[in-house]
């Protein structure tokens, strides 16, 4: 039986979600096509910028995202909170960059309503559009719909382009968050289709590399890295950038055959520190979606989340 979405997306339980979408058809979403010969590599850019595009609207912030032949992959952080922060006119001016204005909202804009009825129709709106800008559902719903939009107008056809609804893993802890970030921006090298993260072109690892390289301390639209000292506060990444690009760039050593010669040994700091052994790290680096559960993390981090739930049971990927 499907679990409805409600139960698989939680942000009491954990802000962070893995987030995967595959192309149902056979004709590729990006890449080459070997059967015909058609390139489709422009539809990665399409993708990237949707997803960027949106992240600015919706409180919903990016970790990490890889765009590849036919699917894709993304780190999100639902940050419910800075939802709650906005104004009633941050809300409909969010809302409306994006969908139609109603015209009671029009009024509304206008100082033009003229009963107690009309106001509490506007409220209930807003507050409908307050909970939308921090769902993942929608923000996956908008992002798949308007890339099949344009990639059925492109292959003039109509019909189905994803493989159904999106799939999802909650990260339950700093662990699960650090493998899954990790393991999504190293897809292009372990599909061999970059040698390196600099060289993986439209992914997270690529954007944030190409930032520091501008001397810019943060990238647009993706979630900023916090540091540990803010390990317990849900308001982005904590961790340093620098020991993720450290453990990413190590990660990538180890799980490409052509490049054992070459590793340094050297264990990054971050392993230490999240007390992550070197093994299982690799593992859940590499071998995350050969899994797929709905959950990711500690024994702790599951019964945590199975507590919150009201669950008699929950079969999750365990991290020790």
């Amino acid at each position: 039986m499907t679990t409805a979405r409600s139960q698989l997306i939680c942000p009491e339980v954990t802000p962070y979600y893995h987030c995967v979408s595959r192309c149902v058809r056979r004709s590729f979403l990006c890449g080459q096509d070997a059967a015909t010969g058609k390139s489709y590599e422009h539809r990665r850019a399409w993708v990237e910028q949707r997803m960027l595009a949106l992240a600015s609207i919706y409180c919903i912030r990016i970790c990490s995202y890889a765009i590849m032949s036919n699917h894709y992959h993304l780190v999100a952080f639902v940050d419910k909170e800075a939802a709650a922060t906005l104004s009633d006119l941050e809300v409909v001016e969010r809302w409306c960059s994006e969908h139609q204005t109603p015209v009671i909202i029009q009024r509304w804009l206008a100082n033009q309503l003229k009963s107690k009825a009309e106001s509490h129709t506007c409220d209930h709106l807003i507050e409908t559009w307050r909970h939308r800008l921090y769902s993942l559902s929608w923000f996956m719903r908008e992002l798949n719909y308007d890339i099949a939009v344009q990639a059925n107008k492109e292959d003039r056809c109509t019909g189905r382009f994803w493989e159904g609804r999106f799939k999802s893993q909650a990260l339950l802890d700093e662990k699960a968050l650090l493998s899954a970030m990790a393991y999504v921006d190293l897809n292009p090298i372990r599909a061999k289709m970059a040698d390196c993260p600099e060289q993986s072109d439209h992914t997270s690892i690529q954007a944030r590399l190409g930032s520091l390289e501008r001397g810019e301390t943060c990238t647009p639209s993706l979630a900023n890295f916090l540091g540990y000292e803010h390990q317990d506060k849900h308001q982005g990444i904590p961790f340093r950038l620098m020991d993720y690009i450290e453990l990413v760039d190590w990660v990538g050593r180890q799980i490409r055959e052509d490049k054992r010669g070459f590793i340094d040994n050297r264990m990054p700091e971050i392993l230490d520190r999240l007390s992550l052994p070197q093994q299982e790290c690799l593992t859940l680096c590499t071998e995350l979606e050969k899994k797929p559960k709905a959950w990711v993390g500690s024994s702790k981090g599951l019964d945590k989340a199975k507590t919150q739930l009201g669950k008699k049971r929950m079969v999750g990927l365990l991290i020790s």
